[in-house]
């Protein structure tokens, strides 16, 4: 009526790595009574789910142990069972696993082979644990931390010579975009001191297209790393782009009036709807880039998509002046 647990495979930062064996495990045709009989004075490493699989050792279903108490003592198992639990397969990335377990509303997660067969349970504790954990290393690198507490330690302890090789890559190629910046606003002096106003509303341009960018980009590399494909992504945030731009441009308008004429706040303001949303197209497409490449994307496109980002609501700040104001 019990059948054995079967011992997973190891693995390291897998559902496979996180799994336990030691749980309870009956046949469809085991009455709920039974199953409570055979648990009594049985030392499990998590009872929250019991699973039901076949004489083959194939998963049939979960029964969470709330259901179980308030079932009849009488009723088996595979009534009882939720046939379509959360499950992976052992190897599969633990960040991807637990997401998948909480996208499925589970309590635990179910890995079996490539037969079908049981291969163990990754209890909630656990996938609490890879969700903290995965969550502190996200943050850590949008911090810009490296991958991992032993290497974000190394690079703070290591000598200056290879700090200055780490940092001056980026600081070069934000220099470059300062530079590019300063080239596009001297090609528009003229205009610019005609119309002195036009420079006031220029850097709150840029700071929110940039914030805008980064929104977009955090919820873009976190999407690609538990495997939410860039499609699905990108609807959503292009139009959350344009409505974000749309909001922020009309509450930015009256504030222009104050500081200069219609004209000159109405180039601020479309010029802000413009550059918000090419900052969300811009924050999805480098993410997603350096993907395709095989680099971490949350290394490298934090500091160019700032530098894009600046150069192109610089861009579109001068033509839209250009066209409104002349």
């Amino acid at each position: 009526m019990v059948t054995q647990p079967l011992t997973p495979p190891r693995f390291t930062d897998t559902a496979g790595g996180h799994a336990v064996t030691a749980v309870p495990a009956f046949t469809p045709e085991t009455t709920a009574g039974e199953a409570w009989r055979l648990m009594a004075g049985t030392r499990y490493d998590s009872a929250s789910d019991i699973v039901v699989r076949d004489s083959g050792g194939r998963l049939y279903g979960l029964v969470s142990i709330e259901r179980l108490l308030a079932a009849r003592r009488d009723a088996v198992l595979a009534e009882l069972a939720d046939r379509d639990p959360a499950v992976v397969a052992p190897g599969v990335d633990q960040e991807v696993a637990a997401w998948h377990a909480v996208q499925h509303g589970e309590s635990s997660l179910a890995l079996v082979d490539a037969a079908g067969r049981f291969a163990g349970l990754v209890p909630r504790r656990r996938l609490l644990r890879v969700l903290l954990q995965e969550h502190d290393e996200d943050m850590a690198r949008l911090g810009g931390y490296l991958k991992g507490s032993q290497l974000a330690r190394t690079a703070a302890e290591e000598p200056v010579a290879r700090r200055f090789a780490h940092r001056i890559p980026w600081l070069l190629l934000g220099l470059a975009g300062a530079m590019a910046s300063a080239g596009i606003l001297a090609a528009f002096e003229e205009q610019l001191a005609a119309n002195v106003a036009l420079a006031f509303f220029l850097p709150g341009v840029v700071y929110l297209a940039d914030a805008v960018g980064t929104q977009t980009e955090a919820v873009v590399v976190r999407g690609l790393s538990v495997g939410v494909s860039i499609r699905r992504l990108a609807r959503g945030e292009a139009v959350t782009g344009l409505v974000i731009g749309a909001v922020m441009a009309a509450a930015f308008l009256p504030f222009a009036l104050l500081y200069g004429d219609a004209r000159v706040a109405l180039t601020a303001a479309v010029s802000l709807f413009a550059a918000c949303s090419v900052a969300s197209v811009l924050a999805m497409g480098l993410p997603w880039l350096l993907n395709r490449l095989g680099r971490d994307p949350a290394f490298g496109s934090g500091p160019l998509a700032t530098v894009a980002q600046d150069l192109l609501s610089i861009i579109v700040y001068v033509g839209t002046a250009s066209i409104i104001v002349g």
